[in-house]
């Protein structure tokens, strides 16, 4: 952490006064990831052991930056320590989330669908316009999205997602296919940058603009593979007509860029679409079959839910008879079918409330689930000027987020029900409550609901719902007034 104090007080010529660790919340990349905060100063520090791949992030960031595009700007680096400071967007929310909290099934708000279009519209000014000029030099860990890359995605696939869900496949035969699809997409023009990573977890909105980030593994590629890398991203869950409608809009920007032959750049489109998807399952089967993570299984089914459309409406140029029927194979698995049990309906029912007025009544019969206590914390109650606002307004948030006893707690909290859930949706329970209370029920308690709300619902396979006992209460009261 020194480097990183070090780093931040040579930049800002001050000292962090609050260190605040992000890792639970920005993911498991390895990356140790540290808010550091003084007076009206902030940034985001990174630790990391992998150089080149520091150097990649660091290269690449600079170079968007001069191209005007909406990354994160480095501040102070030290590759000898694995460390480097960049810009601190703030309270951002991801493409994802935001996502999942204006949609009801396939009903997508319209607010959810500009930000999509957005994001697509500037994918290209990446691709083409930034990808000019890069330094493909410094790619990690590979420059191009060549044969050797295809191979390597092909066996993760065949091997930590086939082979560890049990599906039979002939093994020449699929190595038969494989040539013929690696192939034809090599066939595609390949002079773009492909970020390789373009999916809404790495898409933040501020202030209702994006913000990209994770484009370390960037490389020299085919123009299909991000579009589709985002439209078929397992967990977004987008639906048919709506991805069309986005490629559509992709494909007009897109021909401000290049001279554009729509039918060509279709043929080799599905093809991308697949190899993505064969990605995506090599990974989840890596980290949930091969590693035991089983919040990672729990997108599975989503991918096979677009496997099986793909299967249905899209006839590739090029015969992959042993693939295909891997697919059917992976569709009929009743291994897999149960993942898709496991990921449907465990409902969270999270719940702020009042010691003054007794614990909320379970309505599951599953006896109440975790109950938290946060008397414990600083109490903005207490403080004249957070009186009449309640843990969702933005002082009483930035206040709470300030100490770090606050975090420490959600921390804890985060490692008991991140455990819970696993073990209910490989146990098919429907319903896991949660309850934190604090004195009045307005401040502490609706700040920690929420902000297990936001975290869980990044999570595939559950419905979040949250009730702020108190707060309904109060404006129940003031409805009558």
């Amino acid at each position: 952490m020194d480097v990183l104090k070090k780093l931040f007080e040579e930049h800002f010529h001050a000292s962090p006064e609050h260190i605040q660790p992000l890792q639970g919340e920005l993911g498991g990349s390895g990356r140790k990831i540290i808010r550091l905060a003084g007076e009206r100063l902030s940034a985001i520090g990174i630790l990391y052991a992998v150089r080149e791949e520091n150097v990649a992030f660091l290269e690449f960031s600079k170079h968007f930056r001069r191209h005007g595009l909406p990354v994160p700007e480095i501040y102070a680096e030290d590759l000898s320590q694995g460390a480097y400071l960049e810009e601190d967007l703030g309270d951002t929310t991801t493409l994802f989330e935001f996502l999942s909290k204006n949609r009801t099934g396939e009903n997508i708000a319209p607010q959810a669908v500009e930000a999509y279009r957005t994001v697509v519209a500037i994918l290209p000014r990446f691709q083409v316009e930034a990808g000019r000029d890069l330094n493909y030099k410094v790619c990690y860990p590979i420059s191009s999205f060549d044969r050797q890359s295809i191979t390597w995605d092909l066996n993760y696939f065949k091997y930590y997602f086939l082979r560890l869900a049990s599906i039979s496949f002939n093994e020449q035969a699929l190595e038969d296919d494989f040539g013929r699809l690696t192939e034809f997409l090599l066939s595609a023009p390949r002079d773009y940058f492909l970020y390789r990573d373009f999916q809404s977890r790495n898409i933040l909105l501020r202030d209702g603009q994006p913000f990209f980030v994770d484009y370390q593994g960037g490389r020299k590629g085919a123009l299909q593979y991000d579009i589709a890398s985002l439209l078929y991203d397992a967990k977004a869950d987008l639906p048919p007509d709506l991805r069309q409608q986005l490629l559509d809009h992709y494909l007009d920007s897109l021909a401000r860029f290049i001279k554009l032959d729509r039918e060509a750049f279709l043929r080799h489109y599905y093809a991308y679409v697949y190899i993505r998807i064969l990605q995506a399952l090599g990974a989840y089967g890596f980290r949930g079959f091969y590693e035991r993570k089983a919040h990672f299984l729990q997108s599975v089914p989503y991918a096979l839910k677009n496997l099986r459309w793909l299967l249905q409406h899209v006839r590739l140029p090029i015969p992959l008879p042993a693939l295909m029927d891997a697919f059917k194979g992976m569709l009929a698995s009743e291994k897999l079918q149960g993942l898709a049990s496991e990921a449907e309906n465990l409902i969270v029912r999270i719940f702020s409330f009042s010691f003054h007025h007794g614990l909320p009544k379970d309505q599951s019969g599953n006896g109440g689930g975790f109950v938290f206590d946060g008397r414990s914390l600083p109490n903005p109650g207490r403080e004249e000027r957070f009186k009449t606002l309640t843990g969702k307004d933005a002082p009483v948030i930035d206040y709470l987020n300030q100490q770090e006893s606050v975090h420490q707690f959600l921390a804890s909290v985060l490692s008991l029900v991140d455990s819970s859930i696993s073990n209910y949706q490989q146990r098919g329970f429907k319903n896991l409550m949660i309850s934190f209370g604090c004195t009045g029920g307005q401040h502490r308690s609706v700040f920690l609901a929420e902000q297990l709300a936001k975290r869980l619902r990044n999570r595939n396979g559950l419905e979040v719902a949250v009730r702020h006992l108190e707060l309904e209460k109060l404006g129940k009261r003031r409805a009558l007034q």
